[in-house]
C-alpha cells in the first residue's frame, strides 16, 4: 500500500499545456476519482502516475519514491484501461495469469493468487472461457481480476466502466467499491460521469482546461462548489443559473433580474461586504453576480414566498418523479416535482427558492461566494 503525491505536475504538448501545475496528496487506501469533462487533462495526469506519459515539470512520488523517471513497470501500479486490453486468444485464466508469469512468480503462487482474484470478482465460472464468450460487465471484471493478482500498491483506472450499458455501469460501479472495501489498496479513478464521481470516491478533484478546480469530498462539492463550473457540471439534473444585480434596500440586499427579486439571506451579507461585492451606503459597488439553485431547492408554487415567474417549457416524467424545464428571463431553470403534480407546458408558476441553499457566484470570475 502506498500513498501518492504530485508536486506541481504539468504536461505540456509543443505548446499546448494539457496539466498545468497539478498538486495532489493521495492518501494511502484512499479512493480518489478524477472528473471533467473531455479534454480536461484527467487521462493525462493519471498516464502521468503510471509512467505512460512523462512529465514537462513537477514531481510524482509513490510512497517515499520519486518516480519520474521509473517506468510503468517499476512504479508497483496497475492498470485498468477502459477498452479492458485483455488478449482474445487467451482465457481468462491466462490472462489473469499473463503478467505473473512474465515476472516469474511461481506456479502455485500464480494459481494462488488467481483464484483469490477470481473468488472477490466472482468470476470462478468464467476461467476457462475466452473474452469473445463473456460479455461487458464479465470482461471488464476480468481486467480488474488481471490487476488485482499484482497486489500492487496503487490501482489506476482509466474510465473502467464506459463502454457498459447503463445497468452494467450501475452494477460494476457497486462492485468496484466493493473490491476497494476488501483489498483496502490506493484506488485513483478517472470518469466524465459526475455521477461515478459522485457514488464511489471519498474525495474527488474537478479539472477544466488542465487545472483543479476543487478537491473534497463529493457531498462538500455538492453543497460548496468552489465556483460556476464545479457547480454546473456537478449534479444531475444540474444547477440553474441566472444573471442579477446586487441591489441594497431597507437594510436588505436583493438579487434582481429583470422580472424578478430574491433576497440574499442576511447571514451572508457579510461575507459580500468583505468581498467588495455588496452595496455599501445603498450604493451598488459590483453590481452583477451570478445566483445559483439545484432542482431541489427551486420551490413550486411557492405562493407569497415566491418571486420568480417562469414559464413551464418541458415536462420529463420519470416514474418517481418529474423534472421541469423553465424559462425566466431568457435563462433555463431546472426543477424537480412529485410524479403526481399536475404541470403543464406552457403554463406560468411562480418559483421560490429555499434560501438556505442558494448559491452566488461572481460574474466575472465564477467564483463562489456562498
Amino acid at each position: 500500500m502506498a500513498s501518492v503525491r504530485l508536486a506541481s505536475v504539468s504536461k505540456k504538448f509543443g505548446e499546448t499545456v494539457v496539466v498545468d501545475d497539478v498538486t495532489l496528496e493521495i492518501a494511502d487506501r484512499e479512493f480518489l476519482v478524477l472528473v471533467g469533462p473531455s479534454g480536461c487533462g484527467k487521462s493525462t495526469t493519471l498516464r502521468m502516475i503510471a509512467g505512460l506519459e512523462t512529465t514537462s515539470g513537477g514531481d510524482i512520488f509513490i510512497g517515499d519514491r520519486r518516480v519520474n523517471d521509473l517506468g510503468p513497470k517499476d512504479r508497483d501500479i496497475a492498470m485498468v484501461f477502459q477498452n479492458y486490453a485483455l488478449y482474445p486468444h487467451m482465457n481468462v485464466y491466462d490472462n489473469m495469469a499473463f503478467g505473473l508469469k512474465m515476472r516469474k512468480v511461481p506456479k502455485a503462487e500464480i494459481d494462488q493468487r488467481v483464484k483469490e482474484a477470481a473468488d472477490i470478482l466472482g468470476l470462478e465460472p468464467y476461467l476457462k472461457r475466452k473474452p469473445k464468450e463473456m460479455s461487458g460487465g464479465q470482461r471488464q471484471r476480468a481486467a480488474l481480476g488481471r490487476a488485482i493478482v499484482r497486489h500492487p500498491a496503487v490501482f489506476l483506472m482509466d474510465e473502467p466502466l464506459s463502454n457498459l450499458d447503463a445497468k452494467l455501469r450501475a452494477q460494476t460501479r457497486t462492485e468496484i467499491v466493493k473490491l476497494h472495501q476488501r483489498v483496502a489498496t490506493t484506488m485513483i479513478y478517472v470518469t466524465h460521469d459526475q455521477i461515478e464521481a459522485m457514488t464511489m470516491g471519498h474525495r474527488i478533484v474537478v479539472m477544466k482546461d488542465g487545472i483543479v478546480q476543487q478537491v473534497a469530498p463529493p457531498q462538500q462539492v455538492y453543497d460548496r462548489p468552489a465556483n460556476q463550473f464545479v457547480a454546473g457540471f456537478i449534479g444531475s439534473p444540474t444547477m440553474s443559473f441566472l444573471s442579477c444585480r446586487l441591489e441594497a434596500e431597507n437594510g436588505a440586499l436583493y438579487a434582481r433580474g429583470r422580472s424578478f427579486s430574491v433576497r440574499i439571506p442576511d447571514e451572508h451579507r457579510a461575507t459580500l461586504e468583505s468581498a467588495n461585492a455588496s452595496t455599501a451606503a445603498g450604493t451598488v459597488t459590483a453590481p452583477t453576480v451570478t445566483l445559483g439553485v439545484r432542482p431541489e431547492d427551486l420551490l413550486l408554487y411557492a405562493g407569497e414566498a415566491g418571486s420568480i415567474p417562469a414559464v413551464v417549457d418541458v415536462v420529463e416524467p420519470l416514474g418517481s418523479e418529474q423534472v421541469l424545464y423553465f424559462t425566466c428571463d431568457e435563462e433555463r431553470l431546472t426543477a424537480r416535482a412529485p410524479s403526481d403534480a399536475a404541470i403543464h407546458v406552457g403554463e406560468t408558476i411562480t418559483l421560490g427558492i429555499n434560501p438556505s441553499r442558494m448559491h452566488l457566484f461572481d460574474a466575472a470570475t465564477g467564483l463562489a461566494y456562498f
